[in-house]
C-alpha cells in the first residue's frame, strides 16, 4: 500500500493551495488527518489497531470547496475515494437501504485502482508478448506450430522456412516498431461480449451487491463467444496487449491489495449529512424517525464493522469519513450523540467574497481563466482577460450570490458561460483572431442581467 510518507502537514496544505483558494482551517485539519495515517503505520501492533481515524465534519454553504478538499486529499494520498450523498438514504424507496453498499462501491474502486497499477507494471512485458502474437498473424509459423490466430497474408506467402522465415519475421518486426503497418488489416479471433440472462431481483437491505454477483456467476456459466474479425494492426495491438496483461496480472494479489488499501487508506465523503439530522423543535413524525433511522444505520459503519463484499470481508475501522453540510436548518449537535462522537473534528468553512472569486479565477492550476483560454486555443483563438475585467466578474458573482441563492464558486461557471457565449458560438469562424475581454465587455454582457434580481434568478 502506498502512503504519502514524505508529505508533512505543511506540504499537504501547500499541495491543496494549488487548487483550492482559502479555507485554511479545513486544509490544516485534513492535512493532520492524512499525516496521522502515516503516523499510525509507524506504531507497533497491537496499539496500532487501537488508533482510530479522527473523522471530520465540514460545515459551510455550497460551493466553498468542501468536496474539492476531500477529493484532492484522496488524490494526494493515492486513496480510493467515494463521494456519496447521505440524503439518498432518505428518498422514497431507500429508507432502511443497505448503507453497506458504499463500502462495496469503495472496494470496487480500490480493485480498479490496484488493477490499473498492476497493469502499468506489466505493460512492457505485455507489449512484447502482443508484438509476438502480431508477428504470428503477419508471418504465420510452419503449419505444425500455427496457433489459433495464424492467418495467411500475401506478404508472407513466399517466405521460406528456417532462416528465410526468421529474416522475414525480423523485417516485419522492424516495420511494426517503425509504425509502417498500423493500417494493415489482419484477421484474428476475439471474444464477443455476451449479455448475461436478464434476471430481475427485488433487492432489499443486504442485497445491494446481488446484481453484480449474479453477473459474475452467469459470466462463468455462459462463457463468452468468439468471432473472427478483420482489424487494423493498431486495433489488434490494443486487444492483444489487454489480453496479455490479463494473463500476467494475479487477480488474487490485486484483490488482497485492494482490500488492504480500502481498509487502511479509504476515504468516504458523506455529503449533505445535515439532511439526515433531526431538526430541533420538529415534530417527531415519520420524516424525523426516518432521518434518525438512517443515522443509526450509518453508525456501525463509521464506528467500525465488517462488511461482506464480492471480493471478501472488509473492515471499516480505519476508513476516514469526512462529512459535510450547510447546517442552515439544524446543527451538528442535532445528530444522534453516538454519531456525533464519531466525528470529533468540526471545522467551519468561510463563505466566499469578491477577493476570493478573483483569486479562484486566476490562481489555481485549474483556474477557470486557464481552462477557457485553452478551450479557445483549440479554435486558434488567443483569448485574454484584462485585470479590471476579472475584478468586474468577481464583483458580479458576489452581487448575484447576495441577491439570489448563494451557490459559492459555482456561480463563476455560469458567469463565464454567459460572458463567452458569443465568442464560443462564433469561434470556428474566428480562427487566428485575438480576443481581449475588458471590463466594458463584461458590463455589456452581464450588467443588465445581474442588476435585475428577477433576471438573475433565471439566467445567472
Amino acid at each position: 500500500m502506498t502512503l504519502p510518507h514524505s508529505l508533512t502537514p505543511k506540504e499537504i496544505v501547500s499541495k491543496l493551495d494549488e487548487y483550492i483558494i482559502g479555507q485554511d482551517d479545513a486544509k490544516r485539519f485534513v492535512a493532520v488527518a492524512l499525516r496521522n495515517r502515516w503516523r499510525r503505520q509507524q506504531v507497533e501492533p497491537p496499539l496500532r489497531d487501537e488508533i482510530a481515524p479522527k473523522n471530520i465534519i465540514m460545515i459551510g454553504p455550497t460551493g466553498v470547496g468542501k468536496t474539492e478538499i476531500a477529493r484532492r486529499l484522496a488524490h494526494l494520498a493515492q486513496s480510493p475515494f467515494l463521494k456519496i450523498e447521505a440524503s439518498k438514504f432518505t428518498e422514497v424507496g431507500y429508507v432502511g437501504r443497505d448503507v453497506e453498499s458504499m463500502i462495496r462501491d469503495l472496494t470496487q474502486l480500490a480493485v480498479n485502482m490496484v488493477k490499473k497499477e498492476e497493469t502499468a507494471k506489466v505493460r512492457e512485458k505485455a507489449a512484447a508478448m502482443a508484438e509476438e502474437r502480431l508477428l504470428d498473424l503477419l508471418v504465420p509459423p510452419s503449419p505444425r506450430a500455427a496457433g489459433p490466430h495464424a492467418v495467411s497474408l500475401p506478404e508472407a506467402a513466399g517466405a521460406d522456412a528456417g532462416s528465410g522465415a526468421g529474416n522475414t519475421r525480423e523485417k516485419f518486426r522492424q516495420m511494426l516498431r517503425d509504425g509502417k503497418l498500423e493500417e494493415k488489416l489482419v484477421e484474428m479471433t476475439v471474444e464477443q461480449a455476451q449479455a448475461a440472462p436478464l434476471v430481475e431481483i427485488f433487492s432489499s437491505g443486504g442485497m445491494d451487491d446481488m446484481g453484480s454477483g449474479m453477473k459474475d456467476m452467469f459470466s462463468k456459466i455462459f462463457p463468452q463467444k468468439k468471432e473472427h474479425r478483420k482489424l487494423s494492426i493498431a486495433e489488434a495491438r490494443v486487444i492483444l496487449e489487454k489480453e496479455e496483461s490479463e494473463k500476467l496480472i494475479e487477480m488474487d494479489k490485486v484483490i488482497k491489495l485492494a482490500i488492504q488499501r480500502t481498509e487502511q487508506s479509504g476515504i468516504i465523503f458523506l455529503d449533505e449529512i445535515d439532511k439526515i439530522a433531526s431538526r430541533q423543535g420538529a415534530m417527531h413524525g415519520g420524516a424525523e424517525v426516518s432521518r434518525e433511522g438512517v443515522q443509526r444505520d450509518l453508525l456501525p459503519i463509521v464506528e467500525g464493522a465488517t462488511v461482506t463484499t464480492k471480493f471478501g470481508m472488509v473492515k471499516t475501522d480505519h476508513i476516514l469519513f469526512i462529512a459535510s453540510g450547510a447546517f442552515h436548518l439544524c446543527k451538528p449537535s442535532d445528530l444522534v450523540p453516538e454519531l456525533q462522537g464519531r466525528f470529533p473534528i468540526r471545522v467551519e468553512l468561510n463563505p466566499l467574497g469578491e477577493d476570493d472569486f478573483y483569486r479562484i479565477l486566476t490562481e489555481p492550476q485549474n483556474a477557470l481563466i486557464k481552462q477557457y483560454t485553452a478551450l479557445m486555443a483549440t479554435e486558434n483563438i488567443e483569448l485574454s482577460f484584462a485585470e479590471d475585467a476579472l475584478r468586474e466578474m468577481a464583483k458580479i458573482a458576489t452581487e448575484v450570490n447576495q441577491m439570489t441563492e448563494n451557490i459559492g464558486a459555482r456561480r463563476l461557471h455560469t458567469i463565464m458561460e454567459r460572458l463567452l457565449e458569443e465568442v464560443s458560438f462564433n469561434a470556428p469562424d474566428m480562427g487566428g483572431e485575438k480576443f481581449h475581454i475588458t471590463a466594458d465587455y463584461v458590463k455589456k454582457q452581464l450588467r443588465k442581467i445581474s442588476e435585475s434580481e428577477d433576471l438573475s434568478r433565471y439566467i445567472l
